[in-house]
């Protein structure tokens, strides 16, 4: 059975020398197999994985590569597990770990930073200088998991003890694989200024994360809240998430609405949520003078942008990386005390072993999918509809 050196273990938790993991080979091929459980270093902990939701980073890089690279260079990560937005049970603890112990459950945040370089002392770690120099190999202290390490595709992970996240026992294992979505919106807040009460926001984009940046921002108490996109299912949902007006693009001007809808004004945030190639511009011409955008999407192709408007307007653009500075802790704060219903936006879940329709049904959004939770200890064989 499992044994490692200086690594704390538990008899109620067996765990076994090896575990279900779905790896890739060539692009677009995953497999599922065996692979050695890994084993927790210094404070490091394992993960047993119970659930993990779908990212469409998941999918561009199962598909492209980028932006994770673990064996052998671009386009492939051979051997590679992917997956990244999970939580879980502590199964087993490293040498030094005392914050956490066997049995609790967590959820996780992507990034460990190296904690030696000048972003990490900064508590800047998503944006950490050995981000990427350290490819399969965590000697420097750097781990991205489901990036530049393993992820949770998988029956268990190791995780760095600065990732963890406890979590409440009434909190569901699907709404718990939601925090980081949920912290990725409160980090954007959170660089935007913080004390956005009484401020006016508008999100453009109503995926996952900007549906998240929506509930965040009226549980922060900004006012008034607008949600843009093109799809009226996800407006409507944003507006059960606590939207004071939706907008559908396709079917008038959004910039002129949100002027219209804030008493003939900018606004004072923009949360960009939806990569949009003029997405910037627009973003720019919502905003009041002195207004903020935060750049939270990946555009597939480089925008022209306006930038003698962002330049006589006093604008500041801001790009956030995941869920820094421990936005996941105040995220999962503000779910613990149903400051909003995150579990709006779980739509499918499917046993570990089900992952290929998963992920399909999240890349084609079928049946209304948003996000779409694999259980890695489901026994059901079919698809389940969430409650």
């Amino acid at each position: 059975m499992y044994q490692h050196p200086n690594v704390k273990t538990a008899a109620e938790f067996p765990i076994p020398d090896t575990m279900r993991a779905w790896v890739l080979g060539d692009p677009g091929q995953l497999t599922l197999g065996e692979k050695p459980t890994p084993a927790p270093a210094r404070a490091e902990v394992l993960v047993r994985i119970d659930a993990v939701a779908i990212c469409a980073t998941d999918l561009e890089i199962i598909h492209h590569g980028p932006p994770a690279m673990i064996q052998g260079g671009l386009p492939f990560n051979k051997r590679f597990t992917p997956g990244h937005e999970y939580m879980g049970t502590v199964a087993a603890l490293g040498a030094g770990v005392d914050e956490y112990a066997i049995g609790d459950r967590v959820t996780v945040e992507i990034h460990a930073g190296c904690g030696q370089c000048k972003r990490c002392r900064e508590g800047m770690y998503t944006s950490c200088h050995n981000y990427g120099l350290n490819y399969g190999d965590v000697n420097k202290g750097h781990r991205a998991n489901g990036f530049t390490t393993d992820g949770g595709f998988a029956e268990y992970a190791v995780n760095h003890i600065n990732t963890l996240i406890h979590l409440d026992d009434d909190m569901s294992d699907e709404e718990a694989t939601l925090v980081v979505t949920a912290g990725t919106a409160m980090y954007g807040l959170t660089e935007l200024g913080g004390l956005v009460a009484g401020e006016s926001v508008v999100v453009t984009g109503p995926g996952p994360i900007g549906l998240m940046a929506v509930a965040v921002a009226k549980a922060l108490g900004a006012s008034p809240v607008l949600l843009t996109g093109t799809r009226d299912n996800r407006l409507k949902m944003g507006t059960e998430l606590g939207a004071d007006h939706v907008i559908n693009a396709r079917t008038e001007d959004a910039v002129a609405a949100v002027r219209r809808l804030n008493g003939g004004r900018g606004v004072d945030y923009v949360v960009e949520c939806s990569g949009a190639p003029n997405a910037v511009n627009e973003a720019a011409q919502m905003l009041n003078r002195g207004g903020r955008i935060c750049l939270a999407a990946f555009p597939h192709e480089p925008a022209a942008i306006d930038i003698a408007n962002i330049v006589r307007n006093n604008i500041t653009l801001y790009g956030i990386r995941g869920e820094g500075k421990s936005a996941t802790h105040r995220a999962e704060a503000f779910m613990r005390q149903k400051r909003f219903d995150a579990t709006k936006i779980h739509t499918h879940t499917f046993p570990l072993a089900d992952l290929p329709t998963a992920l399909r049904y999240a890349k084609d959004r079928i049946d209304d999918a948003i996000k779409v939770v694999v259980k890695a200890n489901a026994s059901q064989q079919s698809r389940i509809a969430a409650e």
